[in-house]
This record gives C-alpha cells, structure tokens and sequence, in this order.
C-alpha cells in the first residue's frame, strides 16, 4: 500500500483541483506537498473519516476541534494558503461536481476499486463519527425570533466572564479596535511599535462617541452593550446618560458590576432587553457596535426601524458591522459551517452596500463609511496572542475543545480580513428633522492619506 500521506495529498489535491497547499503529515509518520511552511499533521484516521463525511472548513474544524489534527508552525501561514486554496476551488464551482462528488472519484480512482486498502486508511468502516462537543444541536423553529436569537447569543457570550477576561484584556471590548498609530501603505501596513490592544480599545470607544457628537445630558442607547465599556465611556468621557442592552445574561451581570465599581451607576443603566423591546425613546444617539451581524438578513428591516424610531430627529446612529464581499444574489448570507455551528449561531454577512441601503430605507440618511478592515486583523492577531499566551488557563476555564474553536476562529478570521474576504464598517447615519435639517457638520472627518 502507498505511504498514507501519499495516499491522502491525492485524493485532496482532487477534491481541491490544484495541488496541495501545504505540507501534510499522517499518523504513520508519512509525508507529502511542498516542503518549508507550516505541516498539516493528522494525528489518526479518524481526521480523515471526518473529512470524508463533512469534505469542507466543517470537517477540518471538527477535526480540529477534536484533536484529531494539529498545525505545526506558523497557524496564519497555514490558513492562508489553505484559504486560497479553497477561494480558487470555490471560484471554479459553476461548472464542477460538488466537493463530496469530486472527493469521493478521487478516493474511488486512488484506491483502484480495493476497499481493502480504504478500510486501513480509514481504522474500519468509513461510519460517521460523533461531532465533537460545543457545536450546536439542531434549531427549532425560524431564525432570529427572540427566543432563538437569546439561545444563539448564550451560546457564544455565556460561557464565562473569565474567559473573556482572559481573551480580551482588561478593556473587555469585544469588536474591532482602531490603531490610528499605524500607517497604511499601498502595499500593506506599516507595523511600528504599536499601541496596546487597550489602548486601541479606548481609541475606538472613543471614535464611536466623536462621530456621534455626544455631549453632557443626552441620552445614548447602546445596543448589543456586552460588558458595558462602551456605555462606561461615553457616560465617564462625555457626560452622556446611557442605557445599555444585551440578552446575555452574564454580560449584564458583570457589566453592572463594572459600572458600580466605577462609580457610574447614575449615569449608566444595564438591561437584560432585545433591541425589539426598547420603548423608552426618544435618544440622542444610538451605538451598536458589532451586534448586527446576529441580526440576520431578514430581521434588518425591523432593526433598522426600529433604531430610527427611537432617535429624536437629528439623532444619530453609528452601526458598527462586519461585513462580506458581494456574491451572487441567490447566495446565502450565512456564515460557514464551522463559524455557524461552533461560534456564531444563525450569524449573517451583509455587503456594507445592503446595509447602507437598508439604514435610508428605514428613514436614515447615511452621512460616512469608514472601513476598518486592517484593523480588525490587528485586533484579532491580539486576542489570539492573549489566548496562546495563557493557554493552560484558557483550558482549565472552558475546556481543549472551545479552547481550539477560539484559537481557529479568531486566526482565520484574521486571514479572511487581511485577504480581503471579510471587511468591518462604521455607519453613521442621522435622522433627519421634519424641515431636512440633519444638525451634522459639514465635514464629517479628515480624510485618510494613504501613502505609496
């Protein structure tokens, strides 16, 4: 029989339709693809089992998550290259056999009709294995009704304050920071000594509250508030009165906590409330800041009414959202499997174009873009420093297998935004007054120069 490695770089190499992106290494401690880089190493058949059953990002992921396969090297390097690897075999699908199709002709044409030789590969039968654990089970009933959006959001914000802790740092944001230290280049960033994650933190929260215009006494309703750092910097910087929403519970728990230790509780209010439920309009500004995207394509109408219904006229909106790169309109905005499954369930990308063209349907008229694609990558290279650095301690609070989700999630998310996949927007929009006036300056900022 073929060395196994041999065995398995053919059949992947046709179910990608190009060669092997990276090196691969198997439990007999067989290898194959191009040397130098990273090693994809399959610690036992059960990865490739997997694969076989799930031949996309969900059955490497569950793999992954399982322990059943390990990186050695550089993780970004790896998915970088695996990520262009797949882009170029997804790009080519109008005309192909699916990937199931496509894989299981290249197990057929590689083992010559021996289902001998397959069941060594394999350890036994080719049977489904039992998903590994912190995947979601099966969802009852329709997308984003109350009740399933509070099981979705429990399900990625309730599995320990520590953990977040541990992740994030002690700003405990969990979005996009804003390093405007860096330079942006034509041909990539500049990297001088940066900033710390806590500090590029506080200049986002900040941003977020420049744009709005906020000002001593008005009130701000912040959606999707998390751990309240945003409602505690808009009320200790800017002298706003804000209320803040989540329906994770231990969110509320700890950012009431946080804004009593700082002395804030006159100013700053924590709910356990969707969005849907808030009647107590109306407010001088709106903030949400990486919540939409647990809105779904089909509820954003009623988000983006019901947020403009809760703005005085002239009040502004900053809707802070990842975003995805158009596709064809029959395409689905869900997230992929892997994400979907383990990280963000019934989680949906929106073109920033869509978004900005449902905020002035519901009413707003959107004033600035800005894109902070590079910095998410930043942000989240970051959070995955924080993750490796206490390891062991990450394990001991949520378990190996969350643990791994994390560590794969937040690095390839890095690769999706620094290859361009996946983009994050700030959105501000105002509500025009009855007469047209929108109470806006002329000029919303500075532009930004890029350098060649």
């Amino acid at each position: 029989m073929p060395e196994t490695a041999g065995v398995l770089a053919r059949y992947i190499e046709g179910m990608l339709g190009s060669p092997l992106p990276v090196r691969l290494r198997t439990w007999d401690g067989s290898e194959s693809g191009p040397a130098g880089g990273p090693v994809l190493v399959l610690r036992t058949p059960r990865a490739v089992r997997r694969l076989l059953w799930q031949p996309d990002e969900l059955g490497l992921a569950r793999a992954w998550v399982a322990g059943e396969l390990t990186v050695e090297g550089d993780l970004y390097t790896f998915l970088d290259r695996l990520s262009g690897a797949l882009w170029e075999s997804e790009e080519q699908q109008d005309d192909r056999p699916s990937p199931l199709t496509r894989l299981t002709a290249a197990v057929q044409g590689v083992m010559a009709g021996n289902p001998a030789a397959l069941l060594r590969l394999l350890g036994g039968l080719p049977l489904p294995l039992p998903n590994p654990p912190e995947e979601t089970g099966r969802r009852r009933g329709r997308a984003h009704t109350k009740g399933r959006d509070r099981t979705a959001v429990s399900h990625h914000y309730d599995v320990g304050n520590d953990f977040y802790r541990l992740v994030l740092g002690p700003s405990f944001v969990y979005s996009c920071a804003y390093w405007p230290q860096y330079t942006l280049h034509a041909r990539g960033l500049d990297r001088p000594t940066p900033p710390t994650l806590e500090q590029a933190q506080h200049d986002k929260l900040d941003l977020v509250c420049r744009k709005l215009g906020l000002r001593p006494g008005q009130r701000l309703l912040d959606v999707g508030c998390g751990w309240g750092s945003m409602a505690m910097h808009a009320a200790a910087a800017y002298g706003v009165r804000v209320t803040g929403v989540t329906i994770s519970v231990e969110q509320a728990e700890l950012a009431r906590k946080r804004v009593a230790e700082a002395g804030l509780g006159d100013l700053v209010e924590i709910r356990v409330q969707d969005y849907r439920d808030v009647t107590d309009g109306p407010y001088d500004a709106i903030s949400s800041i990486g919540m939409a995207e647990h809105v779904g394509a089909e509820a954003y109408r009623t988000y983006a009414a019901r947020l403009h219904g809760l703005l005085r006229p002239g009040g502004r909106l900053l809707n802070h959202q990842i975003a995805r790169r158009p596709r064809r309109v029959e395409e689905s905005y869900r997230l992929n499997g892997f994400i979907d499954r383990y990280v963000f369930p019934d989680g949906e990308l929106s073109p920033v174009g869509s978004t900005v063209s449902l905020l002035e349907e519901a009413g707003f008229e959107v004033r600035d873009v800005e894109a902070l694609r590079e910095h998410y990558a930043l942000t989240l290279r970051a959070w995955v420093t924080n993750l490796e650095r206490d390891w062991a301690e990450a394990v001991r609070l949520v378990g190996a297998g969350r643990a791994r989700v994390w560590r794969l999630y937040m690095a390839a998310s890095a690769v999706g935004f620094e290859r361009n996949n996946l983009g994050v927007n700030q959105v501000l929009a105002v509500r025009t007054a009855p007469s047209g006036g929108s109470g806006m300056p002329l000029v919303a900022r500075v532009p930004v120069t890029v350098e060649g």
